[in-house]
C-alpha cells in the first residue's frame, strides 16, 4: 500500500456497492468540492424502478455537480453520475456512457463488475475503482480487470463496512492497492484531485 503509487493522470474514478455503501457515500460526496481532471461514476446496487430517489440525495449531499446519465451522455470531468437502475453502465472509447438491458449479473443491474471490466478496457491505468459495503461478491472480478489494466484499486476497510461481506470477499481475491476507512478515501481522492 505505498502512497507513490497514486497515479497523477487519473480520469476516472469509478465506485461500486450495495447494502450500506450509500452510508460510505454520504461521508465521501460532500468533502469532494472540485473534481479538477477526472469525472466520478457511482454504481449501486437498487431496486429496478424509475425512482430517482437516489440521484436526487447524491446531488443534495454532493460537493460537485451531478449529472443524470442517459444513453449516451458524455462524461466530462468535473461531474458525478449516477448509473441509473435497471441498466448496466457501459464506458465507451468516446468518452460517452452505454445503457444496456442485457440479464442481471450477480442478481444485479447494474452490475458493478461489468461497470467496472467497461471502464478498465477504456481508462486503463488512468482510472481508480473503489469497492464499498455489500452482501454479494459482486465487484471482485471487476476491481480485478481494473487492476490488470493498470489501474489503483480501493478497498472500503471492513470494520468501517456496514455489510463487510463485499469488502471482504474483495480483499480476498484481489490485491487492493489500498484498503482504507471512508475518511482515508476522501483523504486519497482529494490528493488525486490536486
Amino acid at each position: 500500500m505505498e502512497e507513490n503509487k497514486i497515479i497523477s493522470n487519473c480520469r476516472l474514478v469509478i465506485i461500486g456497492g450495495s447494502a450500506g455503501s450509500l452510508n460510505a457515500l454520504m461521508q465521501i460526496l460532500p468533502g469532494l468540492t472540485v473534481l479538477h481532471n477526472f469525472a466520478v461514476v457511482i454504481v449501486v446496487h437498487r431496486k429496478s424502478t424509475d425512482d430517482q430517489t437516489l440521484e436526487e440525495l447524491i446531488t443534495l449531499k454532493s460537493g460537485v455537480p451531478v449529472k443524470a446519465v442517459e444513453d449516451k451522455t458524455v462524461l466530462k470531468p468535473g461531474f458525478v453520475y449516477v448509473a441509473p437502475s435497471n441498466y448496466h453502465l457501459l464506458f465507451e472509447k468516446d468518452d460517452t456512457l452505454a445503457l444496456d438491458i442485457s440479464e442481471k449479473i450477480n442478481y444485479s443491474r447494474p452490475s458493478i463488475d461489468v461497470s467496472f471490466e467497461s471502464a478498465a478496457e477504456i481508462y486503463g491505468n488512468s482510472l481508480v475503482g473503489i469497492l464499498f459495503s455489500g452482501s454479494n461478491a459482486d465487484g471482485t472480478e471487476g476491481l480485478k480487470a481494473i487492476k490488470a489494466s493498470g489501474g489503483i484499486i480501493i478497498v472500503q476497510d471492513p470494520l468501517s463496512a456496514d455489510m463487510p461481506f463485499m469488502p471482504n470477499n474483495a480483499i480476498l481475491h484481489t490485491n487492493p492497492d489500498f484498503i482504507l476507512s471512508n475518511e482515508k478515501i476522501l483523504e486519497l481522492l482529494i490528493s488525486i484531485n490536486k
